[in-house]
């Protein structure tokens, strides 16, 4: 199984984001992600389309867009336009949208559907989705805030989620989010997720290019 990184820009120094959106691109970065919290959905603030754009003009990776935000469908479109390749929204209720109406609205606009969900959700919130979807996104800390600590039990979500993949035969991708460093990355994969969100320990890192090497690594005891 590959693994991807995509590493969270949350966690980038913004005084200098163009240079950093570079520095991970030559690193080996697969994917970027895109952290957008509203203040409402999460208790905190991030950033809306305008750096998703800025971004986007910086590099020709995927951009993987979650957002941790009200109303998903109504600010979607404001995202594709900036140029988002992937898109998550959360299957919570307090997030107030239709999740089947939107993840079909994202399939519309050409870009790959995501779906989050929260650690304290259970998996059969997500299962009557999965097979309307891309990418599915196991959030392993309260999302909100980067530095958490990586919460393990959340491995039985992953496990099902690529249970449910395999049986299905399925293109679909298994993103774990929060306190991703090599060693959770490792017990990541081995219960089957293939992507890899990262924050503080690729952009807190000396050498992001050794940094992503040993997050990846993590798939060579598969």
């Amino acid at each position: 199984m590959s693994v991807l990184v995509a590493p969270s820009i949350l966690a980038a120094d913004f005084s200098r984001l163009a240079q950093e959106v570079h520095a991970i691109e030559k690193a080996g970065a697969d994917w970027i992600h895109c952290d957008v919290m509203d203040g409402h959905f999460v208790d905190n603030i991030s950033f809306g389309p305008m750096i998703v754009d800025l971004v986007r003009k910086q590099t020709k990776l995927p951009l993987d867009v979650h957002l941790m935000i009200q109303h998903a469908d109504h600010y979607l479109p404001r995202f594709v336009k900036a140029g988002a390749d992937s898109i998550n929204v959360h299957v919570e209720p307090e997030a107030k949208h239709d999740v089947a109406k939107t993840l079909g609205a994202i399939r519309d606009a050409g870009c790959r559907a995501g779906l989050a969900f929260n650690p304290a959700t259970p998996f059969e919130k997500v299962e009557p989705f999965l097979d309307k979807i891309d990418i599915l996104l196991v959030m392993t800390v309260h999302p909100g805030f980067g530095g958490q600590p990586f919460r393990p039990e959340m491995m039985a979500k992953v496990k099902r989620a690529r249970e449910w993949q395999k049986s299905h035969d399925a293109p679909l991708d298994i993103t774990v989010d929060g306190g991703i460093n090599p060693e959770t990355a490792r017990l990541s994969v081995q219960n089957g997720a293939n992507v890899l969100v990262a924050g503080t320990s690729v952009f807190h890192a000396k050498d992001y290019a050794e940094a992503i090497r040993q997050l990846r690594g993590s798939s060579d005891s598969q």
